[in-house]
């Protein structure tokens, strides 16, 4: 039960915000998620909701690549809303089961072929400490690029934000969507 009332549709707001609320339902089709909790401050949610078409389309790193990132961050932030709703989107970027259910887990990442394990690895440390050792953050940048790496780690970035309006807000996680364990 999230811990605020969710702002579903723009009736929910006053006629001088109803402008944020289109622009959100422009990009999502509906009012739903962090966003329904965002609107509380449309002016703050108005100035991120230009952001998510870059994140998820322009965006120089490859869906797949950048789907892998988005569920490593996520899933460090337990945030099961975020989860549920990227795994799908990861899925349709053509991430591999296997993958999912290893970064489900938070399993080891040893495995995997080196350009998912340096993305897995980077997220991981970015998320847990803070810092990325340079080891990490040089096998990415020789891969792809400093613009490249610039570009994931702001998507990460940016998913942190959503996991932590999600979490702190409790916004629930769709029934029919992917399950973080516990």
């Amino acid at each position: 039960m999230p811990r605020i009332k969710p702002i579903t549709s723009k009736s929910d707001l006053s006629a001088e915000h109803h402008a944020a609320a289109d622009a959100v339902v422009k990009v999502f089709g509906q009012i739903r998620g962090p966003f329904s909790v965002l609107l509380h401050s449309p002016k703050l949610a108005a100035q991120l909701i230009p952001l998510v078409p870059f994140i998820h389309h322009d965006c120089i790193v490859e869906g797949k690549l950048r789907s892998v990132a988005i569920l490593a961050a996520t899933r460090e932030y337990q945030a099961a809303y975020v989860w549920a709703a990227q795994v799908a989107a990861a899925r349709r970027n053509g991430v591999r089961e296997e993958l999912i259910e290893l970064l489900r887990a938070q399993g080891d990442p040893g495995k995997l072929p080196a350009e998912e394990r340096e993305i897995v690895t980077y997220a991981r440390q970015l998320q847990r400490t803070n810092r990325v050792d340079q080891a990490s953050f040089d096998a990415l940048k020789n891969r792809h690029g400093v613009q490249w790496l610039v570009e994931l780690t702001a998507v990460m970035g940016y998913f942190a934000m959503v996991s932590g309006v999600a979490n702190a807000f409790e916004v629930a996680a769709p029934p029919d969507g992917d399950k973080l364990p516990g």
